[in-house]
């Protein structure tokens, strides 16, 4: 399976390993799925894991081995189109590599913005807690 994890929930993932949003990452680590991003989406990664609200609970040292990891185990998407399924553009690049990097499903924890568009193109926008038991129903 093929999954685009939205940049909150990577952040999320790195904030708590335990809550649902950590586990994916543990999953995907461990081989549960594919992660599917781009370059835009890893540079949006970067930025975020830069802000100055972020360096006492993530370190540079673990931002950069995340990083690290999904540039080197992920699906990474090369070209990615222009979609306009929402008002935000940072939603938009979202969805665009997902549709790209041909996702089964998108999750987000984005409740106003991305989960409210519940699907796109055929690809499931879900949370994180509806992923873990996607993922737990597949094996």
């Amino acid at each position: 399976m093929r999954i685009l994890l939205d940049t909150n929930v990577i952040i999320s993932g790195l904030l708590s390993s335990e809550g649902p949003p950590g586990k994916l990452i543990r999953g995907w680590l461990d081989g549960a799925f594919e992660l599917v991003t781009s370059g835009a989406q890893l540079r949006e990664l970067q930025r975020a894991l830069g802000y100055e609200r972020l360096r006492d609970r993530i370190s540079p040292e673990q931002a950069r081995d995340v990083l690290e990891n999904i540039e080197v185990a992920a699906i990474i998407v090369a070209s990615v189109g222009q979609v306009a399924f929402s008002s935000d553009p940072d939603d938009n690049l979202i969805l665009a590599t997902a549709i790209a990097g041909r996702a089964d499903l998108i999750v987000s924890g984005d409740k106003p913005g991305m989960l409210s568009l519940g699907e796109v193109e055929g690809i499931r926008i879900v949370t994180p807690r509806e992923a873990l038991d996607r993922l737990e129903a597949g094996r």
